[in-house]
């Protein structure tokens, strides 16, 4: 067996770590070195540490797997490991703890469950007992879509192998969750809080867990989740394997992973926050905001975009952009944290089987989705964090496919956002100014609700534009008939109320004060009470009925309230 020649100086060599027979250096900080084993090429790319490696010449078959995740692997069309794959996966076979970073779309998910369940091979077993299928392996994931979808990956994968893999997110109903964790699973992906309420109500046990995946761990320091995972590690048992995997790695996730990585393996494929060359990167500047829309359609049309993801920053955005697009003739819809678990999934399969060409979502779809050959991306509205626009274009030219990624600014606060985009991702983006022509503004419809807050289908107020078409014309009415001018909008919908409240007569009734009514004299209710005609009442019957009470009866009801006036 030749040595390696690394392209650093031996003094930084540490350790090797052994792949088959090639043997990959590792730098004494944890990183793995460039250079050439057993005629197996690597070749240097950026990396934290200043070195890394890229295989060029292996194959899934050089890895050692076993036979049934193979033969799963090539089911699935696989040929070649991405640089990602080729990197983690022997350096997670070997037991060592990782911190992964690749370009989204560069095939993470693999990186880390093949060789996952390559670990965890000695487990397998047939047997109907849960008992005999631990939690082995617990994969976290920030959002429910990137659960998912991690799940059918290592479905997917150990679907020969006999491993049981679950999947547990909120917003869903949580008994068919815990139904299948009572039939046991050796590998559990899972949403930090309904893993903790898994945990509250005793349906699962992380006791015996021997491997721990972050995914996307800078999306749950966003998302306020670290409470949460340190809680779950301190579940797990101490002696494990820790990985994570990101496209992006900042400083606060560096300093997360020394709180409980043990000796890292930092892998990255290309720079540090670094977008794919293959997605060409376009920014158009346009008059204000109303604009947007149209440029959206404009910029759809013009380029022969069969299909599309339109990122917005706000929940309220998309669903009112996807209403705007469909009045526009597009095929559009809208996904958003606003919508059921179930409304989400039922648009994500539309659009993956191209029922539906246009997807406007917000950042909640920017992370780990896999569309397959999804030619373009278009950010409505530019992101809050750099961070976000890196995996916003990650959806398009995922596996080495070309993609388009097309952002719209406006003048104002749009420039700052794009000046630390720049920042980030280390390359210059001008802008270039989009004419729509002249907006049709659209008259809101009346009637039209919305998914919240009972606002009308344009995203304003329905209620709101009701009064306003009834005070318009109610008001423009009005002033025709006087010969003024228009009303104010104000005083208007006063008018208009004035039209509609009835008019009340004044009636001098309620004007005056309570009299209570006299007794009868003392002869008369004698006289009454001795008289059967008199309309007496046998005990516990109506009282009896007084000259003065006949009298009233016979008068008609009005004049009792006074509505009778004598002349």
């Amino acid at each position: 067996m030749h040595n390696a020649e690394p392209a650093v100086r031996a003094s930084v060599l540490a350790k090797r770590i052994k792949i088959g027979e090639i043997h990959v250096p590792i730098s004494s900080s944890g990183c793995v070195a460039a250079g050439k084993a057993e005629n197996v090429l690597f070749s240097p790319a950026a990396a934290s540490c200043g070195k890394s490696v890229q295989l060029l010449t292996t194959t899934f078959d050089s890895f050692g797997l076993a036979e049934p995740i193979l033969r799963a692997v090539h089911e699935l069309g696989y040929r070649e490991p991405t640089p990602i794959q080729a990197q983690a996966i022997p350096v997670v076979l070997q037991g060592r703890d990782v911190m992964g970073a690749a370009q989204t779309g560069t095939g993470k998910t693999a990186g880390f469950a093949l060789p996952i369940l390559q670990r965890l091979m000695r487990h397998a077993n047939s047997s109907a007992s849960p008992a005999r299928h631990p939690v082995r392996a617990l994969i976290l994931a920030p959002t429910r879509e990137l659960a998912d979808q991690i799940f059918v990956n290592v479905r997917d994968y150990a679907r020969h192998s006999g491993l049981r893999p679950a999947v547990v997110y909120g917003g869903v109903d949580i008994k068919p969750q815990i139904a299948a964790l009572r039939q046991g699973a050796e590998i559990l992906i899972a949403t930090p809080g309904r893993l903790l309420d898994h945990v509250g109500q005793r349906t699962v046990s992380l006791a015996q867990t021997e491997l721990l995946v972050l995914d996307e761990a800078d999306r749950m320091l966003d998302m306020g989740f670290m409470p949460d995972i340190q809680r779950i590690i301190n579940l797990l048992p101490a002696k494990r394997q820790n990985l994570m995997f990101s496209a992006t790695f900042s400083n606060e996730i560096r300093k997360l992973a020394e709180s409980f990585l043990n000796d890292p393996v930092s892998i990255e494929v290309a720079r540090r926050n670094a977008t794919a060359e293959n997605v060409e990167q376009t920014v158009y500047r346009v008059a204000d905001s109303d604009s947007k829309r149209a440029a959206v359609a404009k910029l759809i049309r013009d380029r022969e975009i069969g299909q599309v993801i339109v990122f917005t920053n706000t929940k309220i955005g998309a669903g009112r952009l996807a209403r705007q697009l469909e009045r526009d003739g597009l095929n559009a819809s809208a996904i958003h944290g606003d919508k059921s678990q179930q409304e989400r999934l039922a648009t994500l399969e539309a659009f993956k089987s191209g029922a539906v060409s246009v997807l406007v979502a917000t950042d909640v779809a920017a992370r780990g989705l896999d569309i397959a050959e999804l030619p373009a991306v278009i950010n409505y509205d530019l992101p809050y964090s750099p961070e976000d626009y890196v995996h916003r274009i990650g959806r398009t030219g995922r596996a080495g496919a070309s993609g388009l990624a097309l952002s719209l600014m406006t003048q104002g606060n749009d420039e700052r956002l794009l000046g630390e985009i720049e920042k980030l991702i280390k390359r210059k983006l001008t802008p270039e100014p989009l004419d729509v022509g002249p907006l049709v503004r659209e008259r809101p419809v009346r009637g039209e609700r919305a998914e919240r807050g009972g606002r009308a289908r344009n995203g304003s107020g329905g209620r709101d534009d009701e009064r306003r078409d009834v005070s318009r014309s109610n008001g423009s009415s009005r002033d025709a008939a006087a010969g003024g001018a228009p009303m104010r909008p104000r005083r208007a919908r006063e008018a208009a109320a004035d039209l509609r409240r009835p008019v009340l007569r004044d009636d001098p009734l309620f004007h005056q004060p309570y009299v209570p009514a006299e007794p009868a004299p003392a002869s008369e209710r004698r006289s009454a009470a001795d008289s059967p005609a008199a309309g007496s009442a046998p005990a516990g019957g109506e009282p009896a009925r007084t000259a003065a009470g006949r009298r009233a009866r016979k008068q008609p009801l009005p004049a009792l309230l006074g509505g009778i006036r004598k002349h």
